[in-house]
């Protein structure tokens, strides 16, 4: 009988303990993760930051992150435990939000900057990597978009109250709420079994049933097209899009300071409650009507959004704009680990590929802080936004003429 396509292998059988161990992992994960998101921006503006400083801040743990994505791939790939990397970096961000909140002045804020890159290089490709063992790629796609749910509940829960706590304390509270989150995260990831985590799934390794195709050498995969082209896309995509929200909570900081951190709290719960609802929805969608027309409309929301935060002076209508952002999200939430299964399949270096995107996604992103920035302090915060939106559209523009589509790939197809 002619063998049956890899992609229609019967997906693996965890046990209920270990998937809700895996779903209230990636819950707390989101929320210690939930303040080094726009409130570092809020926090360093009421110490009387300079946009400048706040940007090279932000800019030099992007290029950290640049620089350990890779390495943070290629180690994900080779522990024998991804449950133990993961607790790790857990530890290390809470170390690096205690040194926001303990002096923040430039060297101090600048090496807890840099750890939490460090951490998050790790982070992202274990969880990835402990989805991917214990469901399998058959079921990867719905395991994906259960993630980016309760993510999406975790951010927008953690922004509450990291916004009441700046409303009502200080905003140096947002960072003692994330120490205190590190016991429950830790114990969410111990309740995942560790022997159902297979490494095979895992690390993307060639399958057992075909024992004769040859390894694939890790520099192999920078000849990989569909990668770097998906990982170039994204290099635009996160250009335009790191400094978008960052940008905007320093207006809203300047306009209306009192409400800054409850505007920027609004502004991550409302897209994070459309995150919650649409992304389990666009992993079953992803396996029927493939992963390039989600991408698109993924991609295609985020130079509306910055043509829109140019044009909107109104502080709480920009919260209404954000609903774009909650669009984005859902999709690559959802898209980015499960294209990079399909390009990876086989090779046993899945997560060293989530390594290679994320290199590209830290060029992005670190060269986006310190540009809008500039452009803020000479031209104006308008002028900024809609630079942002030209990059945006090239990235869709790349995306639409070039990358190919890549659920069959995950098939086992030509």
């Amino acid at each position: 009988m002619p063998a049956r396509p890899e992609g229609s292998e019967p997906p693996l059988r965890p046990s209920r303990r270990s998937l809700r161990g895996l779903d209230w992992f990636v819950f707390f994960v989101a929320d210690v993760q939930t303040g080094f998101g726009p409130f570092v921006s809020v926090y360093l503006t009421t110490q009387k930051w300079t946009q400048f400083d706040i940007g090279l801040v932000l800019s030099a743990a992007g290029f950290v992150s640049l620089l350990g994505q890779m390495p943070g791939g290629a180690l994900v790939d080779a522990a024998k435990s991804e449950r133990f990397v993961g607790g790790l970096a857990i530890i290390a961000i809470c170390i690096s939000a205690l040194t926001y909140a303990a002096l923040p002045i430039f060297p101090v804020v600048l090496a807890g900057s840099v750890l939490h890159a460090l951490a998050s290089c790790v982070l992202g490709p274990a969880m990835a990597a402990i989805s991917l063992g214990l469901v399998g790629h058959a079921a990867i796609g719905e395991r994906l978009g259960r993630n980016a749910r309760f993510a999406s509940v975790g951010n927008g829960l953690a922004a509450a109250v990291m916004g009441a706590c700046g409303y009502l304390v200080s905003a140096r509270a947002v960072f003692i709420v994330t120490v205190l989150l590190l016991g429950p995260a830790l114990l969410a990831l111990r309740s995942i079994t560790p022997a159902e985590i297979d490494a095979e799934h895992a690390h993307g390794a060639i399958p057992r049933r075909q024992p004769d195709r040859p390894p694939i050498k890790p520099g192999e995969l920078m000849y990989n097209r569909p990668l770097l082209i998906f990982a170039g896309c994204l290099l635009l995509f996160h250009l335009a899009n790191a400094a978008m929200l960052p940008l905007m909570g320093s207006v809203v900081t300047m306009r209306s300071s009192r409400w800054a951190t409850v505007l920027i709290a609004a502004c991550i719960v409302v897209p994070q409650l459309l995150v919650a609802a649409l992304s389990p929805w666009v992993g079953r969608q992803a396996q029927s009507w493939g992963r390039r027309p989600l991408l698109l409309i993924g991609f295609a929301a985020l130079p509306i959004r910055g043509i829109l935060f140019a044009a909107v002076a109104n502080p709480e209508l920009l919260v209404v704009v954000q609903l774009l952002d909650g669009v984005t999200a859902a999709v690559l939430a959802v898209l980015v680990p499960l294209v990079v299964a399909d390009v990876t399949r086989g090779t046993g270096h899945f997560n060293l590929g989530q390594g290679i995107v994320g290199t590209f996604v830290g060029i992005g992103a670190s060269l986006s802080a310190t540009l809008a920035g500039y452009i803020s302090d000479r031209f104006g915060s308008s002028l900024a936004f809609v630079g942002l939106a030209i990059i945006a559209f090239a990235g869709l523009t790349a995306m639409w003429l070039f990358m190919p589509e890549t659920r069959t790939l995950a098939q086992g197809e030509p």
